[in-house]
């Protein structure tokens, strides 16, 4: 009788059983009594047991804001410590505002009429008061329009900007080193452009670059470490797809761009670190072909070549956090698709755990943000959705996380 292994071939015993034909009867019973054996043994034998992705987040209520909302950002609006919610309604030619009782739950909206079709915006201190203020990209008419924030919450009219044309992205950084805050706005036209700030809530013109196929996300931040703010712009055209990146001269211009190719139609690019090194990298989501995109940043503003990961069925919007609290970057994408939202888990080196835990969401997720739930230093986060099919937004809290539900809260 030769020795069995656990996890030996049936295939590779019946190979040794045909080879002695010429064994006794009674040997050949043995042989086959030993692969019945091996046959039972291999019954509880797996090369690795399947990933199972962690249940860290669960649906905790909807509130209602105004048609087809395309993207949600936390900010404080009335300086009381609590997070607020803001999002952009481009059906609807609004804002809708939810103050936060700093418990998860929220107040019902308040409803701003803007700008024709508001597709984005960017939060600051555009003015010298020390209450947020809000800028629009309106791309239903061709224009930057700046809010300023009150005591109470509430917004005034500031200027308007034309642009030419189709604002469709903005991000607020300062672009020239004299501590007020400057803007970059993508437009449809495979135009780039640069608003200086004057410190009283207007802007002046600044450059602007012809560069690209249809920029449909910018993004800044310091990539090489030399003190200036440089420029990330996404490609999402067909001829291009790719993540452009503009290094800052420190003087509110850029140099000509570096491309990296992604996937296909990357529609938006955010900051991660998600191999720990202390250096940016980047996460693009792609809109076509479910899948996302990491690059590893270099320290000196360049980056490794792109990897792909897939999500569900069409991504549309995503960031990165430590969820898991294994000190690893983990990403949260909501798919347009399937309507829901995954969260897949960081390896600790730009790839992820596969399969991702999914969440059904309401109609049409569109965007995602993180938010602190209570004013706790420790606490987990949680996830807020801007579902652009129903005309909602929808919290996801930390299963850490201990609140009472709104009354009347919905199901998705």
């Amino acid at each position: 009788m030769f020795l069995l292994h656990k996890c030996v071939s049936l295939t590779q015993f019946m190979v040794h059983f045909q080879s002695h034909k010429s064994l006794s009867p009674t040997r050949r019973w043995a042989l086959i009594a030993s692969m019945l054996f091996l046959v039972v043994l291999a019954a509880g034998c797996s090369r690795q047991d399947p990933y199972v992705p962690p249940d860290l987040f669960y649906y905790f209520a909807s509130y209602k804001v105004g048609r087809n909302p395309t993207t949600i950002t936390p900010f404080d609006a009335n300086q009381d410590g609590f997070t607020d919610l803001i999002t952009t309604n481009i059906a609807s030619n609004t804002l809708s505002i939810l103050i936060g009782n700093g418990d998860g739950t929220f107040r019902d909206q308040i409803q701003l009429h803007v700008c024709q079709e508001p597709r984005s915006l960017a939060t600051g201190l555009f003015n010298a008061d020390s209450y947020p203020d809000i800028v629009l990209a309106c791309s239903g008419s061709d224009q930057v329009a700046v809010l300023f924030g009150r005591s109470d919450g509430k917004f005034d009219e500031g200027p308007q900007y034309p642009v030419h044309r189709t604002p469709i992205a903005l991000a607020s950084d300062d672009l020239n080193g004299d501590h007020v805050a400057d803007l970059v706005v993508a437009l449809r036209n495979d135009k780039v452009k640069v608003f200086i700030g004057l410190g009283n809530g207007e802007f002046r013109h600044g450059a602007q670059y012809e560069y690209g196929d249809t920029p449909t996300s910018v993004a800044l931040s310091d990539l090489n470490a030399d003190g200036a703010v440089d420029l990330v712009v996404t490609n999402g055209g067909p001829m291009s797809n790719a993540v452009s990146i503009w290094l800052g001269n420190g003087d509110g211009t850029f140099r000509t761009p570096t491309d990296y190719r992604s996937g296909k139609r990357p529609l938006g690019v955010s900051f991660a670190d998600f191999n720990n090194d202390r250096v940016r990298d980047l996460l693009v989501i792609n809109g076509e072909r479910d899948s996302f995109s990491t690059f590893l940043g270099n320290g000196n503003g360049t980056f490794q070549p792109g990897r792909d990961s897939g999500a569900d069925a069409g991504p549309n919007f995503g960031l990165a956090r430590d969820f898991n609290g294994d000190r690893r970057a983990d990403v949260a994408i909501v798919n347009l698709q399937s309507n829901d939202l995954s969260i897949l888990f960081g390896r600790g080196d730009g790839t992820f755990e596969y399969p991702p835990k999914n969440y059904k969401t309401k109609a049409g997720p569109f965007a995602v943000a993180t938010f602190r739930v209570t004013t706790k230093e420790a606490e987990e986060p949680g996830l807020v959705t801007a579902d652009n099919g129903d005309g909602s937004v929808s919290v996801f809290l930390h299963r850490g996380l201990k609140a009472t539900p709104p009354l009347k809260a919905a199901t998705p």
